[in-house]
């Protein structure tokens, strides 16, 4: 660890939040609620909905996309990656096959608007697997682990954030009564969604039809872009969607995209207690010294644009950064004890998750106008029938499942294109296939888990440093056979739906056995783990309220704290969390700081 000393210290305050995507966000507004004095510090620039998702600046997929906009600069913060623990790690350098955020909302302002609960299950996925098959059924070196609170615990929660999202959705149950055709393998629910459910395109229509057909539950996905003008509990509008298909990579214009920026900020610029400051990169926790896990954060060291180190004293920190970025903030800080694959003892950095992909393309006669142009970044009809354990997994051989969904979420000229299998990638061909094909396609995705394993983890990197000489996170990751067997199990099921369409041609990508993650091609920006919730510290780096067992003014939030990966996008999981910790602070923690469970 460098180390840096500060040019500046500034005044004291009661909370410094490192972040401000959703979670960081959402603390800020619980923590100035409480009275308390807040400041929030984010590494990247200032963004808002004006003037960075300003039309018609805004629909421009080049600007955007191609050269990453609203992404990180891996030229200036990186990390570095191998596939094994014997391999040698190297930097990545241009944004390939996730895109975490930067600026002022995160990830936030660039999501696609999907929003998921999760299955009830899956918080306490290791102990309902051993009771259902008995604990040999787990393979060895699968570290999944329980989250250590339950669906009851976090509802209030869920509920909640969809108030805050404006979430256009159907619910299926509410207070254990069937009030809508949702989804049927959801968890129940206190109330129904905020806004009606977003209008069906017409690619997932012939989706859900199929799925209908072949014996599936498909609903209409829950989606974080309003289906009608809103204002949520904070006094924040949103405007209606207009299905431009500019969503996932984009600011909206319309404010219609739940983000930070439109969901959050408005009402936080309303109060004198908080404070937001870009271009501020958080470089360390500050610790007082003491030992014996004693310990006290003093605050944080920073970056300022103008490249001082200021010291900011808190009495509360809140690590809130991009997923595997907690772990990073933990390591060079000396808070927990660094994972050791070897030993398999440590803590920080343990339980990576990502997420395992598959796609299905149907191409159809000429004519069939499928309009792939027009979606939203939330919209389509999705089903659960392979989705965790709500099928038999005994005779499978494999933990874990995944939803499938058509989302049609705009097709744009440039990545938008898709040909059936065996058009050439250039020429002549290329551009008949391309004509023939962009308006009578349907694709959809199996949105599978990613289990966590005892050689998947993230530590500090012993070769590489970034420009203030501290040392880069270096990745140690690849596919395993389990996800990959379940990957294949559920794409072949959903080839059933694909038949269904009775379409001219099917083109299907998915993993095999021996396959590396390819950091080349875009699938999600879903990483999880690296500073994991749980009951035991022996295997967890914070504890079910989110507090850090080391240094207990120190609370993590985010994907970060999955102690396993889920089929489903992490955010609506990780702001209900969020709350859920937010609510612990408020109650417990202020009125007696100290460990919240021993």
């Amino acid at each position: 660890m460098s180390d840096i000393k500060p040019d500046v210290k500034m005044k004291p305050v009661d909370a410094v939040i490192v972040g401000f995507g959703w979670t960081g966000a959402i603390m800020a507004k619980e923590l100035t609620e409480a009275g308390l004095n807040v400041v929030a510090l984010e590494r990247g620039e200032y963004r808002d909905t004006y003037p960075d998702g300003a039309y018609p600046k805004t629909l421009d997929e080049l600007t955007y996309i191609q050269r990453s906009k609203l992404f990180q600069d891996m030229s200036k913060s990186t990390f570095t990656f191998r596939h094994s623990i014997t391999g040698v790690a190297v930097p990545y350098r241009q944004i390939g096959a996730f895109k975490p955020g930067t600026g002022v909302g995160g990830a936030g302002l660039h999501w696609s608007g999907m929003h998921w609960r999760v299955l009830p299950e899956e918080l306490q996925i290791r102990s309902h697997y051993e009771r259902r098959y008995g604990k040999k059924f787990i393979p060895e070196g699968m570290t999944i682990q329980d989250f250590g609170v339950t669906y009851a615990e976090l509802e209030p929660h869920f509920d909640f954030v969809e108030k805050v999202f404006g979430t256009s959705g159907q619910a299926y149950k509410v207070n254990g009564i069937v009030v809508g055709d949702g989804n049927v393998f959801e968890g129940d629910r206190s109330d129904n969604y905020a806004l009606a459910p977003q209008k069906v395109p017409y690619t997932a229509e012939l989706f859900r039809r199929a799925a209908k057909a072949v014996g599936y539950h498909p609903f209409v996905n829950a989606s974080s872009n309003a289906s009608g003008p809103y204002t949520n509990p904070y006094g924040c509008q949103m405007g209606p969607c207009n299905f431009c298909g500019f969503c996932s990579g984009y600011a909206c214009y319309n404010y219609s995209k739940a983000s930070p920026n439109v969901n959050i900020m408005p009402a936080l610029r309303m109060v004198a207690n908080f404070e937001l400051r870009a271009n501020c990169n958080v470089v360390r926790i500050n610790l007082d010294g003491s030992k014996g896990g004693k310990a006290r954060a003093t605050g944080v060291t920073y970056i300022n644009a103008d490249g001082k180190a200021v010291e900011q004293p808190a009495d509360l920190v809140i690590a809130s950064a991009f997923a595997y970025n907690n772990a990073h903030l933990f390591l060079l800080s000396g808070i927990g004890k660094p994972y050791d694959p070897v030993s398999n003892e440590g803590v920080v950095g343990r339980n990576i998750a990502y997420q395992m992909m598959s796609t299905i393309q149907t191409f159809f006669k000429e004519d069939t106008n499928t309009n792939p142009f027009i979606g939203a970044g939330g919209t389509g009809v999705a089903l659960d029938d392979w989705n965790g354990d709500n099928f038999d997994h005994g005779p499978l051989g494999f933990v874990g499942g995944s939803p499938a969904w058509c989302n049609p979420a705009g097709s744009k000229p440039i990545s938008g294109i898709a040909t059936p299998d065996g058009t050439p990638a250039w020429g002549s061909a290329w551009k008949k296939a391309v004509k023939k094909s962009y308006l009578n396609t349907v694709s959809f995705d199996c949105h599978g888990a990613n289990m966590t394993y005892r050689d998947c983890y993230v530590d500090l990197d012993p070769t590489y440093t970034d420009k203030y000489g501290q040392q880069l996170l270096r990745f140690t990751f690849d596919w395993k056979e389990n996800d990959i067997k379940m990957s294949r199990f559920v794409t072949d099921k959903m080839m059933k739906v694909a038949e269904a369409m009775n379409p001219e041609s099917i083109k299907v990508s998915v993993k095999s056995v021996g396959d590396h993650l390819d950091l080349r091609n875009y699938q999600t920006t879903h990483w999880a783990g690296g500073t994991a919730m749980g009951a035991d510290r022996k295997t967890s780096v914070v504890n079910r309220y989110l507090q850090s067992w080391d240094v207990h003014n120190v609370f993590a939030v985010g994907s970060s704290v999955f102690p396993v990966g889920i089929g489903y996008n992490p955010t609506g999981l990780a702001c209900a969390l969020t709350y859920w910790s937010a609510k612990a602070i408020r109650e417990q923690y202020l009125k007696d700081p100290r460990p919240l469970i021993a």
